[in-house]
């Protein structure tokens, strides 16, 4: 995943998640890694807040970030650079 600059600004966009209209609000960085991990899945954002919404617990802002922290662990640029660091 490619460095963000840091963007503290909220943005409430709306989403659909299984038929239903909802707003979601996030900081543009994640708004743009959810909608570049969704692209690298093949699926649109709607498909993948809705994948997000089946398996949340908590509110669906703090899932959304969750999965994007996931998925930019799971990269590997950044598992070599936790193995460079011990």
């Amino acid at each position: 995943m490619d460095q963000v600059a840091f963007d503290p600004t909220v943005r409430k966009r709306s989403v659909t998640i299984a038929g239903h209209r909802t707003s979601v609000s996030l900081e543009e960085p994640f708004w743009d890694a959810l909608k570049d991990l969704a692209k690298a899945r093949g699926q649109s954002v709607n498909d993948m807040v809705t994948e997000i919404d089946a398996g949340r617990s908590g509110n669906l802002s703090s899932a959304i970030r969750i999965k994007v922290l996931e998925a930019y662990r799971e990269a590997p640029s950044y598992k070599e650079s936790r193995r460079r660091v011990g």
